[in-house]
């Protein structure tokens, strides 16, 4: 991981920067000297139907308690629309693309508030009440953003469940939330792939039985494929949201009042459900975004993330909205239906500011620099990243080619917790380091603590804490506070405890290495997952890989490592080739233990690589992966485990059909 290469402010002469270099110090300043005026200061935003005099009430110690503006009242659909109703009536607020169904919908801020007036209507009518949860799983279409507005209207919880879940990953979802209405899709394409949204909804429901509270589904239509209803429960949403009234007077809410819940998957248990309030969180949305995705009149953002993850929700939704921008989703893939497909949605939707997943990038990135170069981006002026490091050599094609050396790009880092930006730059005005994710925003706390929980300052490495709350934070674990104290509180007393590893260089400049179990021990050497891929990635040949630890009798740890080559150079690499380059690049210690070539690797519709599920294939395990409703794609997990076993000692002498 390299730190050398150095974009200094200024190098963006057509960038209008938000702030000085001087503006952002002084916004760093305030924060550390006042932080209840800070936020106070940023509250205002939003919209309030009453507002707070009270920043930060609670404490990382003891029981843990996370409040804030708690005297503040407020509506979050009011902040995304009502408020923009006199001056931007008739800007566009959604553009919704679906790959196959023609031209893109273009929703106003006039039109997008009448439809979510109408669903507040009905689902008021189907009896949801505040506070009541309600399950939304559709796929990338304008419902999805109007479902969770109309929820937040009427003062619902919901809960946004991904498209791909398995039947039984929504069913205990629905069953630990208790969602009373759900509202889901017929079906969607993904790709080449028909995903049956409303026959694994009905799946889900019969599975959970008389543990359910769902009552009511709504149903989206999304092709003239006839679609079983179950009479009395389901409802085509059309035909019954489009006859309810365009006006609904939103319900107030208190700054704490939860807004929605989210799950995150783990390697055991049940899957968790963190509560993100309403006031603290719109005012962190509205900030973020606004600090990192400043939107100019005639501004287009695309966030490619699925509104099923905090990315979605943050970048797609709440943050664009809540700062009166226009927003983009499109239900496309990269590649399909062939090369350069969101090259092409860039240059006709006239997209200024794109943000992806590195997953995403090194994919296009493998296209060729030509795909890209035979599109007109020059409306593009920001790029952004999150979800995992991207690599140096990854940021600067898409830097250089991409942004044709004239974009910023916008490397944050953030979790499901944080709930939007916490590690990222403020574009022109501050230098870019490619790899780096930059540095905290002004409010973000951020600490690196060494094994022993020791504080550490200056240029330093180890795992990455908030030493104070900011007003996003997740203020719980739905129905388990306990877990919640214990996953996030428990390593350092006194601090939240991010779950990852970080480097600090002499410049304060963040470098995430990975989780803090993806660290391997070999023979005494500790060794970031994150440094092996970033050697990998400097290798042109190589689209992607993944590194992981496994036992070893004599080493503690071991070494492992899965690599997708280029198609155009998968005769060149070998699994000898990888492991001598790796251990020429790290050093011998770090010589892989074993390197598969692979088609793909598993990873969450948002784009994370599902590293753990990496760590048992490697083991040779075939079952107990744990919780997999988040991944793409199930079959790349037979094929994963078909490559090792061929591979392997494991599949020494097993029968085929042990191993199936």
């Amino acid at each position: 991981m390299s730190d050398t290469t150095v974009i200094p402010t200024g190098f963006y002469e057509n960038y209008p920067a938000l702030l000085s270099e001087q503006g952002l110090e002084a916004m760093r300043d305030h924060a550390s000297r006042d932080p209840d005026g800070f936020w106070l200061e940023q509250a205002g935003r939003v919209h309030w139907h009453k507002k707070p005099t009270r920043g930060f009430s609670g404490s990382f110690t003891g029981d843990v308690s996370i409040r804030w503006f708690e005297d503040g009242q407020l509506n979050v659909s009011v902040c995304c629309l009502d408020r923009f109703l006199t001056e931007k009536a008739d800007q566009v607020a959604l553009i919704a693309h679906r790959e196959g169904h023609g031209p893109a919908e273009r929703l106003t801020y006039t039109m997008l508030h009448e439809r979510v007036c109408r669903l507040a209507n009905a689902l008021s009518h189907l009896g949801v009440e505040k506070g009541q949860r309600v399950a939304i799983c559709l796929p990338m279409c304008s419902e999805a953003v109007v479902a969770m507005l109309a929820c937040a209207r009427i003062g619902a919880v919901h809960v946004v469940l991904f498209g791909g879940f398995s039947a039984e990953g929504i069913a205990e979802r629905l069953v630990d939330s208790q969602a009373v209405v759900v509202i889901t899709a017929s079906t969607s394409r993904r790709g080449s792939k028909m995903v049956p949204f409303k026959e694994t909804m009905d799946a889900a429901l019969l599975r959970a039985g008389a543990s359910s509270a769902v009552h009511s589904m709504l149903v989206v239509r999304t092709s003239d494929e006839p679609v079983m209803m179950l009479p009395g429960r389901d409802h085509d949403y059309h035909g019954f949201v489009d006859h309810f009234e365009a006006d609904f007077v939103p319900v107030i809410m208190k700054a704490e009042d939860p807004l929605f819940m989210l799950y995150t998957s783990g390697s055991t248990g049940k899957p968790k459900a963190v509560v993100h309030s309403c006031g603290g969180y719109i005012v962190w949305a509205a900030y973020t975004m606004g600090m990192v995705y400043t939107f100019r009149p005639g501004d287009v953002l695309w966030c490619t993330a699925d509104v099923a993850w905090i990315t979605g929700h943050t970048s797609v939704v709440y943050g664009p909205l809540a700062n009166g921008g226009t927003t983009m989703i499109s239900d496309s893939l990269p590649g399909h239906p062939y090369p350069g497909r969101w090259w092409d949605l860039v240059q006709e939707n006239k997209v200024t500011m794109l943000f992806t997943a590195p997953t995403a990038v090194r994919s296009m990135m493998a296209e060729g620099d030509e795909v890209v170069k035979k599109r007109d981006l020059s409306s593009l002026r920001l790029l952004g990243v999150a979800g995992e490091p991207i690599s140096p050599d990854a940021w600067l094609w898409y830097h250089d080619v991409v942004g044709q050396k004239r974009c910023p790009v916008a490397d944050t880092w953030w979790q499901t917790e944080t709930a939007g930006v916490v590690l990222g730059p403020v574009p022109g005005a501050q230098a870019l380091k490619p790899g780096s994710a930059s540095t905290p925003l002004p409010g973000v706390d951020m600490r690196v603590i060494d094994q022993q929980g020791k504080v550490q300052t200056g240029a330093a490495e180890g795992a990455l804490c908030i030493a104070r709350s900011w007003p996003g934070q997740a203020r719980t674990i739905w129905g388990d506070h306990a877990r919640f104290v214990q996953t996030y509180f428990s390593a350092a007393p006194g601090l939240y405890f991010t779950g990852d590893g970080a480097r600090r260089d002499a410049d304060g400049y963040y470098w995430i290495t990975g989780r803090m179990d993806d660290v391997i021990n070999i023979a005494g050497h500790r060794l970031g997952t994150a440094e092996v891929e970033d050697v990998l990635g400097e290798d042109h040949r190589v689209v992607e890989s993944a590194a992981v630890g496994i036992p070893h009798p004599v080493k503690g740890e071991a070494l492992v490592v899965f690599v997708i080559p280029r198609k155009d150079a998968a005769g060149e690499l070998t699994e000898e080739g990888i492991g001598r380059f790796v251990a020429k690049q790290l050093g011998r210690y770090a010589a892989p233990e074993a390197v598969y070539l692979v088609p793909d690797l598993p990873r969450t519709r948002s784009g994370k690589i599902v590293r753990r599920l990496l760590r048992k294939i490697a083991q040779g395990e075939t079952e107990n992966f744990g919780d997999l409703s988040a991944l793409n794609d199930m079959a790349v997990v037979k094929t994963l485990c078909d490559r090792v076993w061929a591979q392997s000692t494991f599949g020494q002498g097993v029968p085929e059909q042990a191993r199936a």
